[in-house]
């Protein structure tokens, strides 16, 4: 009778500790979802972007660590690159904190496209950079799909070969972006490369917040 009434005590002590763990489990909050929506307000218009979070962790981390702070809040857009090859518009804009110390979070790691899967096509959203891993607060919206960008792992340049980080794209406003990349360039602006691709009037970054997904579709 004893030895019964310990299985019964045993198995119901199973029982309920199963259930408790379940209920724990159901009051973890989920974790973050795979798409995180930012909207990107400046002097000429919104531009909405979808960003990576599944693919591109730490780059989308970071991005919204820079939004939460509101330390893009009235950065600028400063700098054009316009490709005179292909098809145009063929180029990229560029704007972030441009190494402003008080705005400044620390450093990245780097995520290529070659693990993310996220390439340099037309409206993405990627990371500005000296060396690799050293990214913070500096970032490109690309006009028109730029390759060059994308990891090339065979080759021979470490720089070339781990490219650049992808890390989402614009879903609204790249008739904003067309707008900015139009605007008037400096020709005394900027050092060596960078020379002629400095904005004469920068573009001003009002604020960048996150805003809700649409409710997905459940289909019929």
């Amino acid at each position: 009778m004893k030895a019964r009434f310990a299985r019964l005590a045993a198995t119901l002590w199973l029982f309920l500790s199963a259930a408790l763990a379940h209920a724990e489990e159901a009051r973890v909050p989920a974790g973050p979802p795979e798409t995180v929506r930012v909207a990107m307000t400046t002097e000429m218009g919104t531009i909405t972007l979808d960003l990576d979070a599944g693919r591109a962790p730490v780059t989308t981390a970071n991005f919204l660590r820079y939004v939460d702070a509101k330390r893009f809040d009235g950065i600028v857009f400063y700098r054009v690159m316009r490709l005179a090859w292909g098809e145009q518009p063929n180029g990229l804009i560029q704007a972030g904190i441009q190494g402003n110390p008080q705005r400044a979070f620390p450093p990245i790691a780097h995520e290529p496209t070659n693990v993310t899967g996220i390439m340099h096509k037309a409206g993405a959203i990627s990371m500005a950079r000296f060396a690799p891993g050293t990214a913070t607060g500096d970032f490109s919206i690309l006009l028109s799909d730029i390759p060059g960008l994308d990891a090339n792992p065979d080759a021979p340049d470490a720089d070339a070969a781990a490219g650049f980080a992808a890390f989402g794209h614009v879903v609204d406003g790249m008739d904003v972006v067309h707008r900015i990349y139009d605007v008037p360039l400096s020709p005394t602006k900027g050092e060596g490369f960078l020379k002629g691709q400095m904005i004469e009037d920068q573009v001003k970054i009002l604020t960048v917040r996150r805003v809700a997904l649409p409710p997905s579709d459940p289909g019929p």
